[in-house]
C-alpha cells in the first residue's frame, strides 16, 4: 500500500475532544494504535503508515495540546494519558490492540501495556528510552529538542537536523524542511510543556519485567537523541523483546518506511515465531 485511505475526525472521550484517524485493515489481526513524538500531529508519520501492511487497521491520534486536539486545562502525566488512549479504544469498539511507540511516544505505549495487560496483545518500540533513567543525548542536542521551533520552522529544522536527528539526515538535512511542511499544523506552545512536563520523574525501569507483551524495539545506530545504549538495555530488561538495529538515526521510522514497516508487519501479523531480518549495520 503507498498511501493513507483515512480522514481524521474528532471524537471526545469523556471531555477531551481527540483528533483521530483510522485506517481500516483488511486482516482480523487488532488494531495498531500509533503513539507518535512530541510536538507531532498524526500525519507526520503517514511515510510509514502508508508503507504498513493493508492488512492492518492503524489508529492514529493527536495528544492533547497537539495538532487538532485542543490543549487540556490541566498537565496530564503519562498513566493519564494511557488511561485515555484506553477509553478512545473502547469508544472505537475495540477491546484489544497493539500499541507502536515512537520517541516521546513510546513512554505512552509503554505504560498503555503495563495498565492494560489483557486488552495490549503486542508492543513496538521505536526509537524510544525508559524516561528519566535513560542513558541522554548530549546536552545540546536536549537543549535544541526543549523548543518546538522545528516544528513551525522548516528553516531551522533543515540547519538543526543532522545534528538531533542523525542519520540520513547529517547528508540530507532538507529531508527535515519537506516533512515540516508536508505535515505542518500549528504547535501549541503550552501543549508543548504539557508533552515535556508529562515525562518529568516517569521512567519505565521499575515495571519493565511485567511488561510481558511480545515486544519488538527498533532503535538506529546514529541517534543523538536516544543512544542505541538504551534500546539494549531495555531488550535486556523486558521478559518477551527482539530488538532490531538498522543504520539510520532518529527519524528511521520515516527515512526507512517501507523497510520499517515491512519489520512491524511481520511482527504483528506473521504467524508462529518472529524472527527480524539481519540488521545491515
Amino acid at each position: 500500500m503507498t498511501g493513507v485511505s483515512d480522514r481524521p475526525g474528532l471524537v471526545t472521550v469523556g471531555q477531551q475532544p481527540l483528533r483521530i484517524a483510522v485506517r481500516p485493515g483488511t486482516g482480523d489481526s487488532p488494531p495498531l494504535l500509533l503513539c507518535n513524538g512530541i510536538g507531532a500531529p498524526l500525519e507526520a508519520i503517514e511515510p510509514f503508515v502508508g508503507a504498513l501492511d493493508p492488512a492492518i487497521e492503524v489508529v492514529r491520534f493527536d495528544v492533547p495540546g497537539v495538532g487538532g486536539s485542543p490543549v487540556p486545562r490541566l498537565p496530564y502525566p503519562f498513566p493519564r494519558l494511557a488511561r485515555l488512549a484506553g477509553r478512545m479504544l473502547t469508544q472505537l469498539g475495540h477491546d484489544r490492540f497493539d500499541v507502536l511507540g515512537y520517541s516521546w511516544g513510546g513512554g505512552v505505549a509503554q505504560q498503555l501495556a503495563l495498565q492494560n495487560p489483557q486488552r495490549c496483545r503486542r508492543l513496538v518500540l521505536v526509537s524510544t528510552a525508559t524516561g528519566s533513567l535513560m542513558v541522554p543525548g548530549t546536552p545540546r542536542v536536549l537543549l535544541r529538542m526543549s523548543t518546538s521551533r522545528r516544528h513551525r520552522d522548516p528553516a531551522h529544522a533543515r540547519r538543526i537536523a543532522g545534528d538531533i536527528y542523525g542519520g540520513a539526515l547529517r547528508r540530507q538535512p532538507e529531508l527535515a524542511e519537506r516533512l515540516i511542511r508536508a505535515h505542518a499544523r500549528p504547535v501549541s506552545p503550552r501543549g508543548y510543556l504539557y508533552q515535556l512536563a508529562a515525562g518529568v520523574g516517569w521512567t519505565s525501569l521499575p515495571f519493565l519485567r511485567l511488561i510481558r507483551q511480545p515486544t519488538l524495539i527498533l532503535a538506529g545506530t546514529d541517534d543523538p537523541i536516544i543512544p542505541l545504549i538504551n534500546a539494549k538495555i531495555m531488550a535486556a530488561l523486558l521478559p518477551a523483546a527482539t530488538l532490531h538495529v538498522y543504520p539510520d538515526g532518529h527519524l528511521g521510522l520515516l527515512t526507512r518506511a517501507g523497510e520499517l514497516a515491512s519489520v512491524v508487519g511481520s511482527f504483528l501479523v506473521g504467524a508462529g515465531g518472529f524472527e527480524p531480518p539481519a540488521s545491515r549495520l
